[in-house]
């Protein structure tokens, strides 16, 4: 499974160098223009991640959010989840030379916070492309199961929960308490 990885990295998985340099753009732009004419409309939030948000930052801590995603469709997800005024910095594909597996998209959402010591800083995400970035970025992931991919995928990460409602309901005894 390939989700989560940014357009740099997934679209090379089924292209030749040759077609990459021939096509890639074309392609990477269609897929755009598809995602937001047909699927932008389906997005959903998973349950209750305002309100782990809104824990989070009640306990004093900041939030970054490192996506992936290009900047129209981070916008998107921010507006669908409701977390757009929760954010202390974001990073997106705009702001990293490579997307995840690579660090790059956290080595920015690191700097936009000031640089914050490495072991104040936890990733949450739901790939095992988070937790491959994360650890090239010398920080730790829980990880969730809600993104589809089975648990053995997600077992470098300290800490691993079905969704973010789950954490949410034990977020006392979770390290995001701490």
């Amino acid at each position: 499974m390939q989700i989560g990885k940014g357009g740099d990295q997934l679209i090379p998985v089924f292209l030749s160098k040759a077609e990459l340099e021939d096509y890639g753009k074309r392609i990477s732009n269609r897929r755009g223009k598809i995602f937001q004419e047909k699927y932008r409309r389906e997005v959903k939030g998973f349950p209750r991640v305002q309100e782990l948000f809104q824990r989070v930052l009640a306990d004093g801590k900041k939030i970054a959010l490192a996506s992936s995603a290009i900047g129209k469709e981070l916008e998107t997800y921010k507006k669908v989840a409701n977390i757009a005024d929760l954010l202390d910095a974001e990073t997106s594909a705009d702001d990293a030379e490579q997307s995840k597996p690579h660090p790059d998209i956290f080595v920015a959402a690191l700097e936009r916070l000031d640089h914050p010591p490495e072991e104040e800083a936890l990733v949450v995400g739901d790939t095992p492309y988070d937790i491959e970035a994360a650890g090239k970025a010398g920080l730790k992931t829980i990880a969730f199961r809600c993104g589809g991919f089975p648990e053995e995928t997600l077992q470098r990460a300290i800490a691993i929960y079905d969704e973010p409602a789950d954490l949410l309901a034990r977020y006392a005894d979770s390290l995001l308490s701490g």
